[in-house]
């Protein structure tokens, strides 16, 4: 199993550096890892654009056989500029619009295309090797209205949840489950996960890694699942 990402799945050298997890680096301990390894690729600051535009994702891409799996979660670093600074950003929506930009960093063109597209790109690249895609929306960040955990309904959980749709994959909301979570537990309590506005403490990151894992279990039959603990 592979993981790609940004820092909400793998934050710095997943080490736990400034008490900052994400939940990739736990995310063995829900399966049995006699039968299946997790492989976890994630880099924080990366867009679903910079993993690609960055040979991220042409590093994990060789290492995919047929009927390995491949998780992927992107969202939280796709907005902001698309070519100064940081210039992670990716066009919002799943359509195949793009703009071509000049990059500050280096004075050449980019073509930037749409958050969709590039999950599309890494669905289809890990179909073509017979790998299984699947698709989760962002992790909720510590952002609250009324007591409640802001969601991504209506952006990046929407898009992803459509991408997935379009390519026939499965997809996890992992935005929508843990945010349950953190309105069960309260704002104080809630808050308490995280170290800043997105990066979670280890418990906060354990906490979304049982989000994706109980994901997986409300697909029925999936042949994943045969390798979680029991």
């Amino acid at each position: 199993m592979f993981l790609i990402g940004d820092s909400t799945v793998k934050n710095g050298r997943g080490d736990g550096s400034g008490g900052q997890w994400g939940w990739g680096s736990f995310f063995d301990s829900f399966f049995d890892t006699s039968r299946i390894s997790v492989e976890n690729h994630a880099l924080g600051g990366r867009s679903s654009r910079t993993f690609f535009t960055e040979g991220l994702w042409n590093k994990v891409l060789p290492g995919l056989k047929k009927g390995d799996y491949v998780l992927m979660q992107f969202g939280h670093n796709d907005g902001g500029p698309l070519n100064t600074g940081r210039a992670r950003a990716s066009l919002k929506g799943t359509g195949e619009e793009s703009e071509t930009v000049i990059m500050e960093s280096n004075g050449g063109p980019e073509e930037v295309f749409t958050y969709g597209h590039y999950l599309r790109l890494y669905i289809r690249q890990a179909k073509a090797v017979g790998a299984i895609p699947i698709v989760l929306s962002p992790t909720p960040g510590n952002r609250w209205t009324d007591g409640k955990a802001n969601r991504m309904t209506n952006t990046y959980t929407q898009w992803a949840q459509e991408v997935a749709r379009q390519e026939g994959v499965e997809f996890i909301d992992l935005n929508a489950i843990s945010a349950e979570k953190l309105d069960a537990m309260g704002e104080t309590a809630g808050r308490n996960l995280f170290k800043d506005s997105v990066h979670t403490t280890e418990e906060g990151a354990k906490i979304n890694g049982q989000s994706v894992v109980d994901g997986l279990k409300k697909i029925p039959d999936f042949s994943l699942n045969q390798y979680l603990k029991k």
